[in-house]
């Protein structure tokens, strides 16, 4: 595998620019101050609170995830090339959501096989010809970008339903402002805090038009037993907006009311944290206990609106990223910014012959796999655990797709030893609301913590830092 690129060093061993004030001020602070303010940012997030539950882990039901006080910093020139690539990454994934259930003109086209999508367990019938307010299907979009080197940002993944973090964003720059204010000093940072107020306006923006003129906006959450109810009590005390359960909401004429104190109260936007599976038991699962009775039929008559709409979970499956390239340049009739990461589509007889061969190089991912849960890394694997996946894919070639190996780029990080380079990704967070697309600068990044690993989610045992953009 290549050389990871190391941010703060540069490829030469050159210090680069946006890391030359934090380099100065880690020569002058000594490693056990250093402790001491790593401990006391622990015991930070031990008091407010911040756990991420883990499923199927009996030991660590609520886990803390660590998080790493050395800030990861980017010029503003780097944040420009990014927020453009992420903008038009997020528009095309619209006009891509908005065509597949209306005019389908990119099958028409043959840029995407069809069955991709028709027998696509997350493509939802339901919406085939519902128009949705502002034609806005994707409101919160979590991109996961990663880098190689000084000029390449490549696409990791596109989370499109409901992409999760961003408490972690703001609260890891609230801990940075409270323990390092001598290191913020030195450095001009764009803020983050402005997140909860964009995200409301975004969600107001696209009330249906039978809304009152100050629409109602509520965060749906499955419960306390979700990964991430701390994350959805944040947000909704965040935009001081009511956080609801299924059975706080009852449709009534194809309007959604919330049950109050004061009696019933119309809501026009749900900022779900609900899978579209659960959210209405007489349109989807009927066994769900999570969901609102009638949702679905308000939805049609447009009376609410969803963030995210049902049936994006398509635009985040990935066997269809393989295709964003060709999607960007199709709705937009420009070149993609951002790249993808190469891919082979183990479904097509030639690439799968080349993913067999090569099992041991590769990253092989399940098409509707997340939190880096059914992966397999080649070079880090065992012989029997390729062996296994190799029988898994000759079993549905369809379910995966594989990618090489990326040496991700690396930031200084604390770890036992001292500073120490630990690979790490990026996820902005996108809001589009119905005239505008905004991205606060900066968003989470995540951090692997075991040395020499590649994976950084927070369930596989990575962790988090706060992201620094320059404003110059």
């Amino acid at each position: 595998m290549a050389v990871a690129f190391d941010e703060m060093n540069g490829p030469g061993g050159e210090l680069r620019p946006a890391y030359q004030e934090l380099s100065r001020w880690l020569k002058e602070t000594p490693p056990d101050a250093l402790e001491y303010r790593r401990q006391e940012a622990e015991l930070l997030f031990r008091r407010i609170g911040i756990t991420f539950a883990v499923y199927g882990d009996a030991e660590a039901q609520e886990r803390l995830i660590p998080f790493d006080v050395i800030p990861r910093i980017m010029s503003a020139k780097e944040w420009t090339i990014l927020e453009k690539g992420l903008k038009q990454r997020v528009r095309a994934l619209n006009m891509f959501l908005r065509d597949i259930y209306h005019n389908r003109d990119v099958l028409r086209a043959n840029i995407i096989p069809d069955d991709l999508i028709f027998q696509n367990p997350v493509f939802r019938p339901e919406m085939n010809g519902q128009d949705v307010p502002h034609d806005v299907y994707v409101h919160i979009a979590g991109i996961d970008i990663v880098r190689v080197d000084p000029e390449k940002f490549y696409v990791l993944e596109d989370n499109a339903r409901t992409p999760s973090g961003v408490s972690y964003m703001l609260e890891n720059r609230e801990i940075m402002m409270r323990l390092f204010p001598d290191l913020f000093a030195r450095h001009r940072v764009a803020p983050v805090e402005k997140y909860p107020d964009e995200l409301l306006s975004a969600l107001r923006s696209v009330a249906p038009l039978s809304a009152s003129a100050e629409p109602t906006v509520a965060l749906m959450t499955p419960g306390v037993y979700n990964s991430a109810y701390y994350e959805h009590s944040f947000l909704a005390d965040k935009l001081g907006i009511e956080l609801v359960e299924g059975r706080d909401l009852i449709v009534k004429n194809d309007e959604v009311f919330m049950r109050t104190t004061e009696g019933l109260k119309r809501v026009d936007v749900i900022y779900r944290r609900v899978d579209d599976d659960f959210l209405d038991p007489l349109t989807f699962r009927p066994d769900s206990a999570l969901g609102v009775p009638g949702l679905m039929s308000a939805y049609a008559a447009g009376n609410i609106t969803l963030a995210n709409a049902v049936g994006t979970g398509i635009a985040d499956d990935k066997a269809i990223y393989s295709y964003m390239p060709e999607i960007v340049k199709f709705y937009l009739g420009e070149e993609p910014i951002l790249k993808n990461v190469p891919t082979w589509r183990c479904r097509e007889p030639k690439d799968l012959a080349y993913v067999l061969d090569n099992l041991g190089e590769l990253v092989v991912k399940e098409v509707h796999g997340s939190g880096g849960y059914g992966m397999l890394i080649g070079p880090a694997a065992t012989k029997a655990t390729i062996e296994a996946f190799r029988d898994k894919l000759k079993r549905e070639p369809e379910g995966f797709i594989a990618q090489p190996t990326l040496a991700l780029s690396t930031c200084p990080t604390c770890t036992e030893a001292g500073l120490a380079p630990r690979h790490v990704d990026l996820r902005p967070f996108v809001l589009t609301g119905s005239n505008h697309v905004t991205i606060v600068p900066g968003g989470l990044t995540r951090v692997a913590l075991k040395e020499g690993s590649l994976v950084v989610n927070s369930s596989q045992g990575g962790g988090t830092k706060d992201t620094w953009i320059l404003d110059e």
